[in-house]
């Protein structure tokens, strides 16, 4: 599962292109604008990321813990989407502009094969999220094309101009909550045998 995401563009000018795609008004939740603006080059389980929800009056951003303690105190990072109801969940979407898989090595090493997954045609998406008890954690369906090879599941990723749509359901959730076709993601394996891949 997806415990490890990137964002590398500024929340200055990821706000700034917002507006220029036309998404609603933005603004931060009670005009509490963090200080962490800055690029965050590899978010892990319980580090805070930039969410943003939707409010009557326009979109509302903070930043926020991932992952809330589950029942048995291991973190809730990824949730499984099928067969459940978001309605009345409070909804958010999750700026990123990469996101890691880790796979078994074929040669006798510890670290695992580490590989990044990039949307192709567009510098950064979202992630679908709900959030609990202050919390966020990232939805997952079944794997599209480009993610089976890799893992059995997959998060669920909308591309920039199709937020909107878990934000304010607008759509089934069906058809939000599901793979992209294939095509969608650009993958460069970072990491192989233990060994770092070039660039």
């Amino acid at each position: 599962m997806c415990n490890e995401f990137q964002r590398h563009k500024l929340l200055k000018d990821a706000i700034e292109e917002f507006d220029r795609r036309g998404l609603p008004l933005f603004r931060w939740k009670d005009g509490m604008i963090p200080n962490m603006l800055d690029a965050q080059p590899a978010i892990r389980i319980r580090d805070s990321a930039f969410v943003v929800g939707g409010t009557g009056e326009g979109l509302e951003g903070a930043m926020m813990t991932w992952a809330w303690p589950g029942p048995r105190g291991a973190p809730v990072f990824n949730f499984r989407s099928e067969g459940r109801d978001f309605s009345r969940s409070d909804r958010v979407l999750v700026l990123a502009d990469g996101f890691i898989e880790y796979t078994a090595p074929a040669a006798p090493v510890k670290l695992k094969d580490r590989h990044l997954f990039t949307m192709a045609g567009e510098p950064w998406f979202w992630i679908a999220g709900i959030v609990k008890e202050g919390c966020f954690t990232l939805l997952t369906t079944a794997p599209g094309s480009d993610v089976a090879p890799y893992h059995d599941r997959q998060i669920v990723t909308l591309a920039p101009d199709q937020g909107m749509a878990w934000l304010n359901l607008s759509q089934p959730e069906q058809a939000i909550l599901r793979a992209p076709p294939a095509g969608a993601f650009q993958v460069r394996t970072l990491r192989k045998d233990g060994v770092v891949q070039a660039a």
